[in-house]
């Protein structure tokens, strides 16, 4: 189990450098991207933070997922493609597991942690201008 877990962890770190670097940058920008967009229209709409609604709506919680897959799903599915090419060529192996942490971290994890705060940062500017 030790190897296994040691495995995954310098795996994981070895995507730092080598072949396909620009995507640990590349992805979770793209991903804050689309979390300020949606965090702005959210502002606007006067809908309350994002991760807040998810944890305490149980009514609307489907919806709000659904929200954020159709805003973030793609940059997640290039983070999958993106890490089996990598995989593929530095490693010589594909690890599903390796694959679906990495994309959660550079797609999802950014996305679901700005689009609450730019929400309340948006309102705090509609306030002031009003």
């Amino acid at each position: 189990m030790g190897d296994l877990w040691r495995r995954f962890v310098d795996d994981l770190f070895g995507r730092l450098g080598g072949p396909f670097h620009f995507r640990i940058v590349l992805q979770p920008l793209m991903a804050i991207t689309f979390a300020v967009i949606d965090g702005v229209r959210d502002a606007r709409a006067g809908k309350p933070a994002y991760l807040w609604a998810v944890i305490r709506d149980t009514g609307q919680r489907r919806e709000l997922l659904k929200d954020c897959w159709k805003s973030v799903g793609k940059v997640f599915i290039l983070a999958v493609v993106l890490d089996l090419v990598y995989q593929l060529v530095v490693i010589h192996w594909f690890y599903p597991v390796e694959t679906l942490v990495v994309a959660f971290v550079l797609a999802i994890v950014p996305y679901v942690l700005l689009r609450g705060p730019v929400n309340r940062f948006a309102r705090l500017g509609t306030r002031k201008a009003k």
